[in-house]
């Protein structure tokens, strides 16, 4: 029986590559749910395509405008934020496919936890802002979080098979971004046309500041630290140019192990939803001739601070993640809407993370709650509604 999927975020970049996976696996795979905030056209381009059983538009003034447009296809249409929590515990769906970005992939991952559905989780923020409440639940639950990340993934990969053999330490690679090498005199006036043109990786416009920022990484080290059960002092960063090696394992007898591949998110999303199995595939093969060096180097986290921005929110635990990740994602879109500059984004995160008194939050609506806070009081510093 093929497996059936419930994809959400389907419109972005990680759900558009989740589909071409899909595609070429349509002998194994089903979409059985499509969920989108706004992005209707291809929404209803997509459903004509894939035929799911149900699809969620989330704003819902698309709604009437996507239940007409899918009437004669015979598809259920839902809407708004609650519908995404309901589609999850649909009893044909086999495993939730979360590429929302942002919270709110919050509350529908921890539905689809709760209701025992296996999670191939691509939304950071699941992790990052409330890893500890998602990680027990997922340990009561006996729910498998397969990571989609190209880095965690990677570190899965390397991981199989050595379950019961001691992690000496867990090394996550960084392409080193759009900015790369360039020092705070340059980055006070870069614009955003520099920001968005990453060297390697094709991804959306919020990802894609992260990785000039190192925030990206940052994300992925509290990511890592909630999804392999490993301290802090076990993770390290290191900058790899040529997006070749994924991320790396060493273990207690000096051993590395690390999984390659060409920079495509399309191997991890598929790794993810075939586990254990590996399929054969179409997409292009690493060729060693086109790449005769690989090479290492420690990132400049003194002019990227984003990077220990997030290791010491980390540290601190409790909402200093949530509120770290809150501030991110509107000085990023400040940034991107030509409001701040690229080196303001840092100083916006540090300033909430003084500002906002600390908190040990319990459920999924106090870190919505303390997100909706900290992102209220950054718009409104800037006159913006």
């Amino acid at each position: 029986m093929k497996k059936k999927v419930c994809l959400l975020g389907s419109t972005g970049s990680m759900g558009v590559q989740a589909l071409e996976v899909i595609d070429e696996l349509s002998d194994q795979l089903e979409v059985e749910v499509l969920a989108c905030h706004s992005n209707a056209d291809l929404l209803i381009r997509q459903a004509k395509k894939f035929k799911p059983n149900t699809v969620v538009i989330v704003n819902e003034a698309h709604y009437n405008y996507v239940k007409e447009q899918l009437w004669d296809d015979d598809i259920k249409v839902f809407t708004g934020e609650s519908s995404l929590c309901d589609v999850v515990e649909m009893g044909s769906v086999d495993i939730v496919l979360a590429c929302i970005v942002g919270v709110a992939g919050l509350a529908p991952v921890y539905h689809a936890i709760d209701c025992g559905k296996p999670i191939a989780l691509a939304n950071k923020e699941t992790l990052v802002v409330a890893g500890e409440l998602m990680t027990k639940l997922s340990v009561e639950r006996h729910v498998p979080l397969l990571p989609v990340d190209s880095e965690h993934s990677a570190i899965f990969q390397s991981l199989v098979g050595e379950w019961h053999n001691a992690v000496d330490k867990i090394i996550i690679t960084a392409s080193g971004g759009p900015f790369r090498g360039k020092d705070a005199e340059f980055l006070r006036t870069a614009t955003k046309a520099q920001a968005l043109k990453h060297p390697n990786w094709s991804m959306g416009n919020k990802i894609t500041i992260d990785s000039a920022t190192l925030m990206n990484k940052g994300l992925e080290v509290i990511e890592a630290k909630w999804l392999f059960d490993v301290t802090l002092d076990k993770i390290e960063v290191v900058v790899h140019p040529q997006s070749v090696i994924h991320s790396l394992v060493q273990f207690a007898d000096g051993s590395v192990k690390a999984q390659l591949g060409l920079p495509s998110m399309k191997l991890p999303i598929q790794y993810a939803l075939t586990y254990p199995l590996r399929q054969a595939n179409a997409q292009p093969r690493l060729d060693f001739a086109n790449y005769p060096s690989l090479t290492f180097e420690q990132p400049d986290r003194k002019t990227f601070r984003c990077l220990d921005i997030a290791y010491h929110a980390s540290r601190e635990g409790g909402d200093r993640p949530c509120v770290m990740n809150a501030a991110n994602e509107v000085a990023v879109a400040l940034f991107l809407n030509g409001n701040i500059g690229f080196l303001d984004i840092p100083k916006i995160i540090e300033q909430q993370l003084e500002q906002v008194t600390f908190s040990r939050p319990t459920s999924v609506e106090d870190y919505l709650n303390i997100d909706k806070e900290v992102r209220n009081r950054i718009l409104k510093s800037f006159k913006i509604k």
